[in-house]
């Protein structure tokens, strides 16, 4: 591999830290930020990122918070304990995590959840300011790449983005925030799918390639031009080996790549832990 490495070890470092100031204010003022996750269903990837959040939060000092909902429960155990973390002042984000097993609504509970507590940016309300570009949480793995190519000073502005998958929580806010007029932004932007046929004639013409879709080693080198930045923002599992949407080998084509392990992952949970510490501050 020749490219160098996109990891989001530093970026995440740098995020806590600012995070951990900003516990200690809070703390002085007599507040303690609380994070809360709702788990339908026993998912074993799922329940792992619910313990990395819960772990980073007992780091920098937010109060964990944590209900299990059993895949045989119901669409209304659900919304309940959505109401339940809304009415606890003691939580101030949670999240749902996603997916919810079959006959689980993801969105109506989304829906239910109050915008000043969703820690994720994905409830309609804070789309929306997202789109209008107002104050607001944004989803935090699209905001973690837009980091990503800051910190690394990767030039966007006027870069053509290709961006593989279209979902609401990852591939369609990162082409909004990738096209507007702002740091680590700015650029063209194109946007391909499952109904794009010969996505590779898209790819080809990258200089940042961006896969959201949780395929694993969807992206080879041959779709690829030489120098291309090559994120990984989609993933799957094998047992319990984590496997990125681009293939490693990508890596001796790029300029840059993210890692197999540590590349996004990391700075969306530091940027979840921060949109519950600016909620939070929000009461003061």
């Amino acid at each position: 591999m020749t490219a160098d490495l996109l990891s989001g070890a530093p970026i995440a470092e740098r995020v806590l830290s600012d995070v951990q100031r900003d516990v200690d204010m809070l703390n002085a003022k007599g507040i303690t930020p609380g994070l809360g996750t709702i788990l339908v269903g026993a998912d074993p990837a799922s329940a792992g990122y619910v313990r990395k959040k819960h772990d980073t939060c007992e780091r920098v000092g937010i109060a964990s918070f944590h209900a299990d909902i059993p895949a045989t429960a119901t669409q209304a155990d659900l919304l309940k304990t959505v109401q339940d973390f809304n009415n606890d002042p003691a939580i101030h984000a949670f999240i749902i995590q996603n997916p919810v097993p079959k006959g689980f609504d993801f969105n109506e509970a989304l829906n239910a959840m109050s915008p000043e507590k969703d820690a994720d940016g994905l409830h309609p309300e804070n789309l929306g300011k997202l789109v209008l570009q107002q104050e607001g949480p944004r989803p935090c793995t699209p905001a973690g790449i837009v980091e990503m190519l800051r910190h690394y000073e990767i030039e966007t502005a006027g870069k053509h983005v290709v961006v593989i998958g279209r979902g609401p929580t990852l591939g369609r806010p990162l082409a909004l925030m990738l096209s507007m007029k702002q740091a680590g932004a700015n650029s063209a932007v194109t946007v391909v799918h499952s109904a794009v046929p010969n996505i590779r004639d898209y790819t080809l013409k990258a200089d940042i390639l961006i896969s959201a879709i949780g395929v694993h080693g969807f992206v080879t080198p041959d779709m690829v031009k030489k120098g291309v930045v090559a994120i990984s923002g989609g993933i799957s599992w094998e047992g319990s080996r984590l496997l990125p949407d681009i293939d490693e080998t990508v890596g001796d084509v790029a300029a840059w790549i993210t890692p197999r392990i540590g590349g996004v992952g990391p700075t969306t949970v530091a940027l979840l832990l921060q949109n519950t510490v600016k909620a939070a501050s929000r009461i003061v």
